[in-house]
This record gives C-alpha cells, sequence and structure tokens, in this order.
C-alpha cells in the first residue's frame, strides 16, 4: 500500500474546477468498467506535469485510485520505471499519462505491458490538445456501455454478414463493393480478449474491403493526418478520386495534403484506400476537433486509411516491410449503407 499524495493545487492556466470533476467521473467508469480495476489488484500511474490536461487527469486518477503508486517520468530515471513495471501481477493496471509519448530506450512500453499480462490505459500526446480541445478530450473520456457496446456490436453484425457498403457526402459516393473482413471493436469490452486496455479515449468499429479493387467512387476529405500526426482541415474539403482502390486523383488538394500524396507514392508506389472506419465517440464531431490525429480517430462518423498499412488484415501482395504509411482521413459523411440498410444519418449511428 502507498499513501495517497495529495492532489497539486490548480494553477491559474490549469483546466477548471468543473474539468477536473468530469475527468474524475469518467475514468472512475473507465476503471470500474471497461477495464474492470478492483481493489484486488495494484495500480501503478505514470505520468508527467508538462500540460494542463495532464496535470487534470493526474488529478482525477488521484481521486480514483488513491492506493496506487505515482511515479513522476520526469522524475525519476528509465531503470526506476522499468523495475516498477516488472514488479507488478499479471492483471494489476498501469496508467500512462503522456503530454507526448514516453521513450525507454526500445521498451515499447504498451507491447512490453501487455506481454506482462498486465492491463493498460495510455493517454498519449495531450501537448497537442490545448485549451478547450482538453475539455473536447475529457468529454471523449466519458463512457456508456450501452451505447458503445450496443452499436459497436449491431454494426459489427451488420459489417461481418454485408455484400458491401457505401458513404455518401457532398454529393459524391464511395462504394465499396465487396463484402467487407470480420469487424474489429474498440468499445471498451475486453471478454475474451488477450490484451485488456489500451489507447483512451475508445470508441471505434473497423474493416476494410474483402477485396480491396472493389472499393471505387468519390469521396470528400474534410480532415486529413498531416506530416506532424496533426489533424490537418482544409478550408475546402478535398475530394479524393478512387479506382480498383487507389487514389487517381485529389481535387482541392491543399499543399499539405499533397505533399502526405506524394510522401506514400515515392515509398509505395500508388496510394491505397484501405481502412474503412466507423468512429463512435460522439464528443468529437467534424466541427468539434482535436489536433491529435490518434485521437480524433475516433469521432462519430466515418475514416478512412490512406496507404499499403493495415495489419490487422494481411492480404496477398502487401508485404509488411513495404507497407509504410496508415495515414487517417475523414469522410464528409451524410449516409452508410451496409448493403442496402442505412446506419447512419444526422450525425448519428442508427444501429
Amino acid at each position: 500500500m502507498h499513501s495517497p499524495a495529495p492532489a497539486p493545487a490548480l494553477s491559474t492556466d490549469d483546466l477548471t474546477a468543473h474539468a477536473v470533476d468530469a475527468a474524475t467521473a469518467h475514468l472512475a467508469d473507465l476503471l470500474s468498467v471497461a477495464v474492470e480495476h478492483g481493489p484486488a489488484h495494484a495500480a501503478l500511474v505514470v505520468y508527467d506535469t508538462r500540460t494542463a490536461l495532464s496535470r487534470a487527469l493526474l488529478a482525477a486518477y488521484r481521486r480514483n485510485l488513491p492506493d496506487a503508486r505515482f511515479i513522476d517520468f520526469d522524475g525519476v530515471g528509465a531503470d526506476e520505471v522499468l523495475a516498477a513495471f516488472r514488479g507488478m501481477q499479471p492483471k494489476d493496471l498501469v496508467v500512462l499519462v503522456q503530454s507526448t509519448n514516453f521513450r525507454l530506450d526500445g521498451f515499447r512500453i504498451r507491447v512490453e505491458l501487455f506481454k506482462l499480462g498486465l492491463k493498460v490505459i495510455e493517454h498519449v500526446h495531450l501537448s497537442r490538445m490545448p485549451g478547450a480541445q482538453s475539455e473536447h478530450y475529457i468529454e471523449a473520456l466519458a463512457y456508456d456501455p450501452a451505447y458503445f457496446r450496443g452499436t459497436g456490436r449491431a454494426l459489427k453484425a451488420r459489417i461481418d454478414s454485408a455484400p458491401g457498403a457505401r458513404v455518401e457526402g457532398g454529393g459524391e459516393v464511395l462504394h465499396f463493393a465487396s463484402a467487407l473482413e470480420p469487424a474489429k471493436l474498440n468499445v471498451g469490452d475486453y471478454s475474451g480478449m488477450h490484451n485488456v486496455g489500451g489507447q483512451f479515449p475508445i470508441g471505434e468499429v473497423f474493416t476494410e474491403a474483402l477485396d480491396l479493387e472493389a472499393v471505387h467512387g468519390r469521396v470528400q476529405v474534410h480532415v486529413f493526418g498531416d506530416t506532424n500526426y496533426r489533424s490537418n482541415r482544409p478550408d475546402t474539403p478535398v475530394t479524393l478520386v478512387i479506382e480498383k482502390g487507389r487514389v487517381v486523383a485529389a481535387e482541392n488538394a491543399t499543399p499539405a495534403f499533397q505533399e502526405v500524396l506524394d510522401i506514400i507514392r515515392a515509398d509505395e508506389g500508388e496510394v491505397w484506400v484501405r481502412e474503412l472506419g466507423f468512429g463512435l465517440n460522439r464528443a468529437f464531431t467534424r466541427e468539434r476537433r482535436v489536433d491529435d490525429i490518434g485521437t480524433y480517430e475516433r469521432m462519430c462518423g466515418i475514416h478512412l486509411s490512406l496507404g499499403a498499412k493495415h495489419g490487422v488484415y494481411p492480404k496477398p501482395g502487401f508485404k509488411r516491410k513495404d507497407a509504410r504509411y496508415h495515414i487517417d482521413v475523414f469522410a464528409v459523411t451524410d449516409a452508410v449503407y451496409l448493403g442496402e440498410e442505412r446506419v447512419y444519418a444526422d450525425g448519428r449511428w442508427l444501429v
């Protein structure tokens, strides 16, 4: 047992007490319902205090985990952090609160923690979400299991049996004219799964076409991940023209978007469209964004990936060593159909 440290006093540049209260409530649900952490197991929180958001999450975790061990990543050596990890028992919990992302000499933190049988809650790149974005991030931590699990399972059932899909938005239509890969869920239900936890916030169902060359049509992109891994929103959506699963033209492309396409083509030869992602997190919308692309990926709507990399679904002709890019782009979405069933309208899922 470790004596709980006092919660730090909030400074003038920190988030409001209301925001910390909200984070405390949301994390309580994640801890008890999503990762099912209880008093029978130890908890370790490794944190930094570089940003207002990291300090707010730290305060919330101190309230929720009064008996946990807390380590300031910036105040100790790597050996001490690694020793703390290795001193834990399977099913114990590790929480990582990172303004950037912690580096430990080739130790791939989340992967190695899972190998040790530990539960993991990872908050990463918090420095990319200042000001109001911090409050959006905290709102996105809210966990409604009936919504996330119910909607996620319902979408998976339809994806797994659909003959195809289409995405309509801004007057354009993108067709997935083949059956889809078995969908994967990131909805806070780890029953039957080897690893418990991951990067938070959560809320996504994803798949891709069984036949990648069956993807064709046009789609408008309102946000894309740029070369700095940030959400880049062009003033006018970029329209992608897709034939046989590849981007063959980009209308209204900004220099930053063209740079992404050029980099992919230089290294992979062509720009494949792979992931079809169904974001579930209602805290993020087309207008309500955060700059960290890995966090915004959960936004309620459709996202795609550009580039050959999608290791979840091995495909003939795609070698892991040659597939380098997986760039998230977010589709202007008015309607989504799985087969002939409409599953998305007015900014929400209908299942």
